[in-house]
């Protein structure tokens, strides 16, 4: 499908996050050094999984697809952001801005589905481990993230046919520092309410169901730990399931303070100084929270360093 642009519009502006060209250089190399980190981690994550065959489980495998889809999220918006950091550009083309709209929600909805399976996948090796290699066999852990993919696909198909309908009549300055489709629907001129409804809609289906799920995921599995007797086996228990609750509530909780501060904040900007948390910072800690909590990541990770040393 051919991106079809209803206005004559061949660019638009990111503010990004300051003007101040001394802060510009400044956030330049803190958010390269972040992006750097970020897909490090993530990559030697995903050799470690893919190295060791003891890794080779449904909780690991879905570790890798996480850290893949942290290293797609964060590569839609921060090489732009780079460049135009690095060059004093402020522009974005077009189709450059459609791409990072429907890539954007492709991976945000990715992670959250990828959690809400994570989830799911502690229920079952909490609440039945004599069963649990039986229930997350191969083909179910495939069928879970290839459903995980179809539904964000979808998702992200429905935010690229909303931009592609927009129409915008002068230069347009979008107040961030990537093409956020709740910015550009406020400085669309055509019609939005709908649109507006229709965006709402899909974040409350696709944003609130995976949630519901990680919830009742959790209250199973409390329920279930604390009907175990000893101190130490409820504490077992709770370790297995410790990383994913934390990179649930990171990504939960920036996520709900970049909606709050937009909310709540007169100024545009300060909602993109909160979307840093979301993009950059959220993708940079995870597979650290994932391999510093587990013994089995640290060891294939010592392995493949000690091998390229």
């Amino acid at each position: 499908m051919e991106p079809q642009n209803l206005t004559g519009v061949s660019e638009f502006l990111l503010l990004g996050l300051s003007d101040d060209p001394e802060l510009q250089l400044l956030l330049f190399g803190l958010f390269l050094s972040m992006y750097l980190v970020t897909i490090l981690g993530n990559l030697l994550l995903i050799l470690a999984v893919i190295s060791d065959s003891h890794l080779h489980i449904p909780m690991y495998i879905f570790f890798s697809n996480l850290s893949l889809t942290d290293v797609s999220f964060s590569t839609t918006t921060t090489p732009k952001m780079l460049v135009n950091l690095q060059t004093h550009s402020k522009s974005i083309t077009y189709v450059g801005c459609l791409a990072q709209v429907t890539f954007f929600s492709l991976f945000v909805c990715l992670e959250s589905l990828l959690l809400t399976v994570m989830a799911y996948d502690r229920l079952v090796a909490i609440c039945h481990p004599l069963h649990y290699l039986v229930i997350m066999n191969p083909l179910l852990c495939g069928l879970l993230v290839l459903v995980s993919f179809s539904i964000s696909l979808l998702t992200s198909l429905l935010h690229y046919l909303i931009m592609s309908q927009l129409t915008f009549c002068a230069e347009v300055e979008i107040p961030h520092f990537f093409c956020d489709l709740s910015q550009l629907l406020n400085l669309a001129c055509s019609h939005t309410s709908t649109k507006n409804i229709l965006i709402y809609f899909i974040g409350t289906i696709f944003g609130g169901i995976p949630l519901s799920g990680i919830l009742y995921s959790y209250t199973r599995i409390v329920s279930s730990i604390l009907r175990i007797s000893s101190l130490s086996g409820r504490y077992k228990a709770f370790s297995t399931c410790g990383s994913h609750l934390v990179v649930v509530c990171l990504f939960y909780g920036t996520g709900l303070g970049v909606y709050l501060s937009s909310a709540s904040s007169s100024s545009p900007r300060k909602g993109a100084v909160a979307s840093v948390m979301y993009t950059l910072v959220t993708p940079m800690l995870n597979p650290f929270i994932y391999s510093l909590r587990n013994k089995d990541v640290k060891s294939a990770l010592w392995r493949i360093i000690s091998r390229i040393a």
